[in-house]
């Protein structure tokens, strides 16, 4: 598909059920799609989250046992851990700000508005404010999933697993990280993989797309 467009590239995409564990993504493409994860929006920039690239095959498996033994994990060659700051902490804000002012020099306005972030995250419950880290992870994984398409990597999104399994395995806690979403990488297996000669099935523009002017 080498001349094809984003939405044709979106069409071929689908969450891919089964991958061929012969297929290894070659590390230029999967440098790509951590860099687009890189480069995505995140709320005032703070980019609240940690990105893990599992390719250890034992670490792969164990985090296998504890998300439905989806096949993906393992057959796929590498595993994306999208991990969220489990809280907003004023040396966490204030990195960013530090980062902001090193990198485009001292602006009293910069440094405000950080200061008033820092004021209002820090009134936050935990809880809230690790809901609001794993959002903008979600961000990065769409651009993740849009640049894997383009590539023509198969990915599979996936939410089922106990998070406080994948924290254990990957040592998370310690690091003041939780586990989000999971993304496997890898080829498809197109003569075993039941959900690929289905016809690909989305809303009708007119049933989800409101045009207020």
């Amino acid at each position: 598909m080498p001349n094809s467009t984003l939405l044709e590239h979106l069409n071929w995409r689908y969450a891919t059920k089964k991958m061929d564990p012969t297929k290894a993504v070659p590390q230029d493409k999967v440098d790509q799609i951590v860099e687009a994860i890189r480069m995505a929006p995140t709320s005032s920039g703070t980019q609240p989250f940690e990105l893990f690239v599992v390719t250890n095959p034992n670490l792969r498996a164990d985090i296998q046992k504890v998300a439905w033994n989806q096949a993906q994990i393992t057959d796929g060659s590498h595993l994306l851990v999208f991990a969220a700051w489990d809280n907003y902490t004023a040396d966490r804000i204030d990195a960013v700000t530090h980062q902001m002012t090193d990198e485009r020099g001292e602006n009293p306005t910069l440094s405000g508005y950080y200061e008033n972030l820092k004021a209002t995250y820090l009134l936050h419950d935990a809880q809230v404010n690790f809901e609001h880290a794993a959002r903008q992870a979600y961000i990065a994984l769409g651009f993740a999933l849009v640049a894997a398409a383009e590539l023509e990597v198969d990915s599979t999104p996936m939410e089922g697993f106990d998070p406080a399994k994948v924290d254990e395995i990957l040592g998370l806690s310690e690091r003041g990280l939780r586990s989000v979403v999971l993304l496997p990488l890898g080829y498809r297996q197109a003569d075993a993989d039941w959900l690929l000669p289905m016809k690909k099935v989305r809303k009708a523009r007119e049933d989800i797309v409101n045009v207020v002017s």
